[in-house]
Order: structure tokens, then C-alpha cells, then sequence
């Protein structure tokens, strides 16, 4: 790709990716209002959401829909209106563009037509959740949006339970609990944290093993938000002698479904698998 020098040296014909808030419209960075007032143009997702934090902040500035439905269609109004020295702004409903939104292809055309393209940045729930999960966020794997089908689904899990870097991917409320099921029988001993509402009035952050996560969820009539779901890497923690651990606690004069629960919340091991191993224990005890 060759970029026309005129053009990377221009004060205008700039398309411009300006993150904005993800919930709390305070959040907004004072280069990111400049550049929205500036700019001839602002393309977005929804007008509608985005007209919200536009006269939160006086921004007048004209604005376009680009979504993943008309992106082709609309690019090349974009590039003619760089091409005629104009300024553009691209921003998503929520957080840093492209991450799991439209407007790759805009950035590619644009870069390809010879214009520059400048980040603004800003807030972005990816890290947000990183930030606060207490989990190695030094690497890690973006996933996008859990697949829909329970096939893909399962293939999903599968592939993150022998993933060896931290894992961050994006949850419907609708879903999440069909998710956690998954996981609790994927990779049971896992450390997750779910981030939702980040920013928001009803914030929430939950911590633990993907069953006792998904006992708090199942128990909820109405989930609403997104989620924000941050795995910890395969082998970051030491696995557990499961046997030891069933031996330990009855030595602790636990047993059945009391050592079971008990199992799962000090060792992160399923509370199906502990019971049915105390009871093989117990029927070779009385064979003995």
C-alpha cells in the first residue's frame, strides 16, 4: 500500500477514532469533546445514543449512521468527504471503535485512499475488566462475543480450557447463564471474574469458580447488561489433589453433601464430582 505524502501532511482529511464512555458519560477524555466539536463529521452506530453524550457536551456536529448493515455502503461517502478536505469522526455506542463493532473497514479505506487516521483514545470495558479482575492481564486473548450455537459453545470452552494466557471475552444477560453452565463443566477450577454494568449505577463485579458463579446467576429472575468475562490461564494455579482434598475434609468430620460444598468452595472441585468420590470412599471403607 502506498500512502500519497500530501495527504499524511495535511492539517485536514483526517479520520479520527475517538473512544467515548462506556457508561458513565463523565468519562469522556477533554481531547476526545475537542475532536467531536472540531471535525465536520461524526459517523456512528445509533444516532440516537450517540446524540445523548453529544448534548451532554454541546456538540453540534452533524451525524451519520455506520453500522455493520450499510459500513460498505457508507464508506465511500466518507472517503469523498476526506477527499474534499473535510475531517471525520468515528465513534461506537460505547467504548474504543473496533473493538467487537463496526468500522475496520473504514479504517482500512481510508488508510488505503492515502488519508490519515488518528486514535483518540480512551475508555474501553476490555481493560476496565482487566484492570479490576485481579487476574495477569500482562497477555492475553480477546474473544469477541461467546459463540450462539451450543456446539460452538462447547468447541469454545474446549479451546479456552487449554489456553495458557488470560482470557476476556463479551456476555449477553440473556446468556450468561447458559455460559456459566458450560464452563462450570469445562473448566470447573478456573478463577473467572464477570464485569457488568462497568461504569454504571448497578456495577457489578462477581468473582470465583465458573459453578459457584453460575449458582449466583441461576438464582436471578432478571439479569440485565453486558458482561465482561476475564479468565484466568490455564495452569496459573496449582491443581488440586482432589483425593487429598476429599481425605482432608472428612478427616475434618465432614461428609456427603457438607464436604461436597465445602470442596467446591475452598478448592474450587465440583460438588457432583466430590460426593460421588466421597461415596466411592465410603463403599470401599465398608468393604474393607
Amino acid at each position: 500500500m502506498v500512502i500519497a505524502p500530501e495527504k499524511i501532511s495535511s492539517g485536514t482529511s483526517v479520520l479520527f477514532i475517538v473512544a467515548t464512555p462506556i457508561g458513565n458519560l463523565e468519562d469522556i477524555t477533554v481531547r476526545a469533546i475537542n475532536t467531536l466539536k472540531s471535525v465536520n463529521l461524526i459517523a456512528c452506530e445509533d444516532t440516537r445514543t450517540s446524540r445523548i453524550l453529544l448534548n451532554r457536551y454541546d456538540i453540534s456536529t452533524p451525524l451519520m449512521s455506520l453500522h455493520r448493515f450499510n459500513e460498505n455502503r457508507k464508506i465511500q461517502t466518507i472517503v469523498e468527504r476526506l477527499e474534499t478536505g473535510q475531517s471525520v469522526a468515528l465513534i461506537s455506542d460505547a467504548g474504543t471503535p473496533n473493538i467487537s463493532d463496526p468500522g475496520y473497514r473504514l479504517v482500512r479505506s481510508v488508510m488505503e485512499a492515502g488519508f490519515r487516521v488518528v486514535p483518540i483514545p480512551g475508555p474501553s470495558s476490555v481493560v476496565a475488566a482487566l484492570s479490576v479482575s485481579g487476574i495477569d492481564g500482562s497477555s492475553f486473548v480477546f474473544l469477541g462475543f461467546s459463540p450462539k450455537k451450543a456446539s460452538a459453545l462447547n468447541d469454545f470452552f474446549g479451546h479456552i480450557s487449554h489456553e495458557e494466557k488470560t482470557i476476556v471475552f463479551l456476555e449477553t444477560a440473556h446468556r450468561i447463564v447458559k455460559t456459566m453452565d458450560v464452563a462450570r463443566k469445562a473448566i470447573p477450577s478456573r478463577r473467572m471474574v464477570l464485569c457488568r454494568e462497568l461504569t454504571k449505577k448497578f456495577e457489578e463485579i462477581l468473582c470465583g469458580n465458573p459453578e459457584s458463579l453460575y449458582d449466583k446467576l441461576d438464582q436471578r429472575e432478571n439479569i440485565k447488561g453486558e458482561f465482561v468475562v476475564v479468565i484466568e490461564p490455564d495452569g496459573h494455579r496449582p491443581a488440586v489433589d482432589q483425593d487429598g482434598v476429599i481425605e482432608e475434609l472428612i478427616q475434618e468430620g465432614l461428609s456427603g453433601k457438607n464436604l461436597a460444598a465445602e470442596a467446591h468452595r475452598r478448592f474450587g472441585i465440583s460438588r457432583t464430582l466430590a460426593y460421588n468420590k466421597f461415596l466411592s470412599r465410603a463403599i470401599k471403607c465398608d468393604s474393607d
